[in-house]
């Protein structure tokens, strides 16, 4: 998309948004049954719903208009990560990586401390990649086998994993979200990380002592064999070369050679393991279609004025330092609702988030923190962005079905709330 195409606001341009929440959440919420209505289904009716009001196009030059958007570059880069993480997964399960994991794991933690352990470790791992989706690649995994031995949901326990990848998306330094909103900005990186750490912190220690609390009722841990530690070596390889700061997809690529070496060393049956590489790609396929529907779409959304309405809407009426914060905050979440991409929210709205800062003295600073912080909590609320959908696929349930679990991205944005309300922290908000 041409970043630099003037577009007219339009409330027509952005109702297949209501299209597809209405048809989505609506019949859900109707029949009680997330699974009533799929994904795809939803998205294909709301992208021929904007087809049909898009105007001043031929049919063809709109069916154009949706691909550009499905094959945008960073839609075709989740598709990748999609394909080699179902790959991934898979292998790594038929050579007996993940009960390896497991059991080393839940060898040496009680399991009453599982949760906020797993919750504790996917802070930290985010923090150092700086990569939500990276996060939720290497451990959605591991915490699946830790569902299976411990009984609980699979979608509650990768929630955990999930909560705690936005807290490095939202932190990290060589996040992208962090990047965009500092550079957007014009502020320091360590200037921003200390507003919003002020900010996340008491969201983490909470959702820390609701995991230490909920996980004290856990069944004992299971008594197994000697693990094959060795077993292990692909999620060691995963996570050191993620830690590293290596792309994703090597790192997945990486990760599925050395499942396939682990497994021929101990006498996997190579065309067996090469068969359940190729029943993990297909277990993402409705995946890769979903986000290639949802690209195009909002694509759609952005070229008949929709994104462009939002901003106009929400710029209209400010009062005061907390207004101009509030509107800043709501129109990064709404950019965030219509792109599945913070970053790109983040991007969209920056100019006009730097525009109210200037008119109502903001500190530079705060404004980059707020940015960084909605558009991580709506992303990680978004049953249509990048990181459920994978974690969907790793617990093969509905997206809707993280929405009571998520605590940490709610707990996130009480506190981000609260922080412009209250005016904290206050050497940031004079």
């Amino acid at each position: 998309m041409e970043a630099s195409e003037q577009v007219q606001p339009s409330l027509l341009g952005l109702s297949p948004l209501f299209v597809f929440l209405a048809t989505y959440l609506g019949c859900s919420l109707l029949l009680n049954d997330f699974y009533a209505m799929p994904l795809s289904v939803a998205f294909v009716i709301a992208s021929c719903y904007a087809l049909v009001v898009t105007r001043g196009l031929s049919l063809e030059k709109r069916v154009e208009q949706f691909t550009i958007g499905a094959s945008n570059h960073n839609i075709l880069t989740m598709v990748w990560i999609f394909i080699l993480a179902g790959a991934f997964a898979s292998g790594a399960k038929f050579i007996g990586a993940i009960d390896a994991s497991v059991h080393v794991i839940m060898s040496v933690l009680p399991s009453n401390t599982l949760l906020p352990s797993l919750f504790l470790s996917s802070c930290l791992v985010s923090l150092s990649v700086g990569t939500s989706v990276g996060t939720i690649v290497a451990l959605s995994p591991i915490a699946m086998g830790f569902a299976q031995q411990l009984g609980v949901s699979p979608e509650y326990i990768i929630s955990i994993v999930v909560g705690g990848a936005f807290f490095g998306d939202n932190l990290s330094f060589i996040s992208d979200t962090t990047i965009a909103a500092t550079r957007t900005q014009g502020v320091s990186m360590k200037d921003k990380f200390r507003v919003n750490f002020l900010i996340v912190l008491p969201a983490a220690l909470v959702t820390f002592i609701i995991y230490a609390v909920q996980g004290i009722d856990l069944p004992a841990t299971a008594q197994f064999n000697e693990p094959k530690v060795w077993l292990i070596i692909p999620y060691i390889v995963v996570i050191v070369t993620a830690l590293m700061g290596i792309n994703v997809l090597v790192v997945l690529m990486i990760g599925i050679v050395s499942c396939g070496i682990i497994g021929a060393i101990n006498h996997v049956d190579v065309w067996a393991w090469m068969s359940s590489l190729g029943s993990g790609i297909k277990d993402m396929g409705e995946l890769i279609i979903v986000t290639l529907l949802a690209g195009g779409l909002l694509e759609l959304i952005r070229y008949n004025g929709g994104i462009a309405y939002i901003i106009r809407l929400l710029s209209r009426h400010i009062r005061g330092k907390r207004g101009g914060e509030f509107s800043i905050a709501l129109l990064v979440m709404l950019a965030n609702i219509c792109t599945a991409n913070n970053t790109i929210a983040i991007l969209t709205t920056s100019d006009m988030a730097s525009s109210i800062s200037k008119r109502y003295d903001i500190d530079r600073r705060r404004t980059a923190s707020i940015l960084d912080t909605f558009s991580c909590v709506v992303q990680g609320l978004l049953p249509y962005g990048a990181q459920l959908l994978l974690a969907a696929g790793f617990a093969s349930v509905s997206p809707l079905n993280f929405m009571p679990y998520l605590y940490y991205p709610i707990l996130l944005g009480l506190c981000a709330t609260f922080a412009i309300l209250m005016r904290y922290p206050r050497r940031f908000a004079k």
